[in-house]
């Protein structure tokens, strides 16, 4: 069994100042809310942290953001949020863009223990100045290097109590790979279920990459919602 936490303060004392955080999501789609919301709590600051976006005002890694606890985000996304926008523009925010396909695959070779990698992705734009580009069959590469955090926060729809996880459809995401690349991963889960319960062909993120769990009720915001007329 893995240590099941009761308290999300309990569950996120491994991050300290200067502590460099993967969190999982895509928007605000399967993002760790309440592990968020325990670090807001803490108070703990100069964050370094690795993300697809940052979330959006007011919620998610936003909520980090208004606090001044993150120094540095390194993300694919960050068009949601004005406090983002207003701290980068202030000079108050350390901002690393990646496109996504490069940052899901240098997550993956984090957790993979893959150090670095080829990519035509950012070949000839601003991002390959300063970089080695090496050529391959008559096309030019990009090398990137595969990234670690300190500590994974990811969440799940359901965990047995070995700390497999299942994660639910489109929350899915970045999720896996974040698990795999953190030096302690804690999987905030909706449901927790008895070790055997899952089919192994079912597991999406197997136990060895989770140090802990932490079963919570997750308030599942919408970022952006657009109805019919």
């Amino acid at each position: 069994m893995k240590p099941i936490e009761t308290s999300f303060l309990d569950a996120v004392k491994e991050v300290k100042d200067g502590s460099t955080i993967m969190v999982g999501g895509f928007g605000l789609v399967g993002i760790p809310e309440n592990l968020i919301l325990a670090l807001v709590e803490t108070g703990v600051k100069d964050l370094t942290v690795i993300s697809n976006n940052c979330g959006v005002d007011e919620w998610g890694l936003g909520l980090l953001l208004k606090n001044k606890q993150i120094k540095k985000m390194v993300g694919s996304y960050v068009g949601e949020n004005k406090e983002f926008e207003r701290q980068v523009l202030a000079g108050e925010l350390e901002v690393e863009l990646i496109p996504q396909g490069t940052l899901a695959e240098r997550i993956r070779a984090g957790g993979a223990g893959i150090p670095a990698f080829y990519t035509p992705a950012g070949v000839g734009t601003p991002l390959a100045e300063g970089r080695e580009v090496r050529n391959f069959d008559g096309k030019d590469y990009l090398l990137e290097f595969g990234m670690k955090a300190d500590v994974s926060l990811v969440r799940a729809k359901k965990a047995d109590k070995m700390g497999n996880l299942i994660y639910n459809k489109t929350a899915r995401n970045f999720n896996p790979m974040i698990a795999a690349a953190g030096k302690v991963t804690i999987a905030e889960v909706e449901e927790l279920h008895e070790t055997g319960a899952f089919d192994p062909d079912q597991i999406h993120t197997p136990s060895i990459y989770v140090q802990k769990l932490i079963v919570g009720e997750q308030q599942k915001k919408i970022e952006r919602l657009t109805v019919t007329k």
